[in-house]
Parts: structure tokens; sequence; C-alpha cells
């Protein structure tokens, strides 16, 4: 059998294909294009090929499955699978023959690989939360230029800052200069309004997403993207893994009787961090006195101060959406004993 390797890069990759003994069958850079992969992989016989995961990695996996080939998408933090724990010199041909040996040997570790389908709704999701910063630097940007001329904008939602602005008895030179920010916060609404009505409608066409919704502080938008970030709840051993993996666990450098923790590791996808945190906060406002989840978090803000009881909400609410995802159950707030 013959092992393949690709160190892909956006412009041009090197390809490796070795044989069971190791020796080298080719050694080529081809242009990071579907033609150039097929060009190469199309004719041969079914082969294992390893390259690591990345921005480009799941087209070019595609196409190699359609050659009829074994592919295997590799965790890049693995550092058994470059050979040597350190790495004084580092070159894009050091690397894809290392990675050719890895993948003969079977020296990897399997990254991930996201549905089509929840690839689709991070899209939507990433898109939608890019026109919405873009819209928010646009209204403090409107805010800033007022102020200055001694002017302020009415407080009101986001979806209203353009219209709140024309009605303001502004000087026909300053309406001139913030006609072009005025210009896009009009032409951005619509598109978000209609970004939100599509995950409204995928969130309510998603019986996971559903359950997800029946905690407090939970919409569309978190539960749709805790469902596509995780993708798969079975790829977690437990709910330690989950939060581990979202980023949401502290620091450690313990050892021997020494212990030392610090703030979280911000590993993994900032934008399901930053949406749970975001839930935590709005269960903070629901909060009801009789729940034992909020007793807890009052105790800890009284402790600790609130941020940090903010984002051990968000730690706990990761793990309980984990595991109502994993046993299949809606949410049900336990009383607080008397």
């Amino acid at each position: 059998m013959e092992y393949g390797a690709i160190d892909l890069h956006s412009q041009r990759s090197l390809i490796r294909i070795v044989d069971a003994d190791g020796a080298v069958l080719l050694d080529r850079t081809v242009a990071s294009r579907r033609e150039g992969f097929m060009g190469v992989f199309a004719d041969r016989a079914r082969m294992r090929v390893l390259l690591e995961s990345g921005t480009e990695s799941e087209w070019v996996a595609a196409t190699l499955e359609a050659c009829g080939h074994e592919v295997i998408v590799a965790d890049p933090n693995y550092a058994l699978m470059y050979g040597a724990r350190g790495r004084a010199v580092k070159t894009d041909r050091r690397d894809v023959a290392a990675l050719a040996e890895a993948c003969r040997l079977g020296i990897y570790r399997r990254a991930h690989r996201v549905s089509a389908a929840q690839r689709e709704v991070r899209r939507v999701l990433r898109v939608r939360e890019q026109l919405v910063r873009q819209r928010t630097q646009l209204i403090c940007l409107l805010r800033a230029q007022l102020r200055q001329e001694g002017y302020r904008l009415p407080s009101g939602s986001s979806e209203t800052a353009a219209a709140r602005c024309r009605a303001l008895s502004l000087p026909a030179a300053l309406v001139a200069q913030l006609t072009p920010v005025l210009t896009m916060l009009e032409a951005l609404g619509p598109v978000i309004a209609a970004l939100d009505a599509e995950t409204t409608q995928r969130a309510a066409a998603d019986p996971v997403v559903q359950r997800l919704m029946t905690v407090p502080g939970v919409g569309p938008i978190v539960g749709l993207t805790f469902r596509a970030v995780v993708d798969d709840v079975d790829r977690f051993a437990d709910a330690q893994q989950c939060t581990a993996y979202l980023g949401l666990v502290p620091r450690e450098a313990s050892s021997g009787a020494r212990q030392r923790k610090g703030a979280i590791t911000k590993a993994g996808p900032s934008s399901l961090r930053v949406a749970l945190i975001q839930a935590s906060w709005a269960m903070w406002r629901q909060r009801q006195g009789r729940a034992a989840l909020h007793a807890w978090v009052e105790r800890l803000a009284a402790r600790r101060g609130r941020r940090i009881a903010v984002v051990g909400l968000a730690r706990r609410l990761a793990r309980i959406l984990y595991a109502m995802w994993r046993d299949g159950t809606d949410y049900r707030a336990v009383p607080l004993a008397a």
C-alpha cells in the first residue's frame, strides 16, 4: 500500500508519496487547486493520505475522497506526528517528509471533521456576526461624530439608529458628512433582519436546538452556535472535555504540593465562548431566588465578583447544554432546598 502526505498552503502545496518501506515514490509541488490535486491522485491506486487540519483541509479531503482514497485530517498540535519534540530547523520539505512517515506508521491524531450541514450553519452565523459587528462599529462612529458637534444620538435599538439620527435637527453640512454612515446602516438593517429570520427557521427545524433553547437565556443564535461548534456530542467523553475544548476551564500550572490556577484558557472557537457568556448575563438578569443554579451564582459572585461568577456560569451552562443534548432531555430548574 502507498501512503501520501500533503503540506497544505493557500497557493502551492507539497505532496509526498511513499511505499510501505518508506521509499519515496513521488515528491512534487502543485498549485493548491482541485485540478492540481486531481492531477496527482486521480489515477493512483487507493492509498492513505494525511494532511493537517486547517482552513482549506475539508475541501481538499473531499477532493481526495472523490478519487477513492482514505483521507486522514490530523490535529497539527500532536507533536509526535512530526517525529521530534523540538524542531530546530523547520521547512515545508521537512514537514511533508515527517507527515508522510507519520501516515505510514500511523502516528497521528485525527481531528474532528465538521459535517456539511453544520459547516453551512457556521457560515451563516459567521456572516451574521460580521455584519452585526460592522453595524455596531458604524453606530459607535455615528455617536462619536455627533458628540464632537454637541449632539447626542437618542437611546434605542440598533435597527432604528439611522432613523433616530435623521430625526435630529442637524446642520446641512453635518448631515451630508454623515450620509455615507446612515446609508450603510439603512442597508445593513434588512440584511441582518433576513439572516435573523433564517437562523430562527433553522433553529425551529432542528430538534436538538429546540431542546437547548429550553434553558433560560439560550435563544436561536446561542443554540445554533452550540450545535454547530460541537457538531457531534459523542466526540466528547464527558462535559469536562467539552468545556476544555471551548476554553472555559482555568489554566493550571501545578506540581507536587503546589497548585496554581489562572484565567480561563480561551482555547477553541471564540464565537461560542462569547455566546455562552452573553447567555450567562441573560440568565443572571432573569435569575429567580428559588433556583439552586442562581443561588450558586449569587454565592460565587459574593465571594469572587460578578465577572468571575458569570464566566463560571458560562462553564456550567456549557455542561448543562452538553448533558441535555447527550441525554435527550429538556432543561428543568432544580429548586433551592429549604
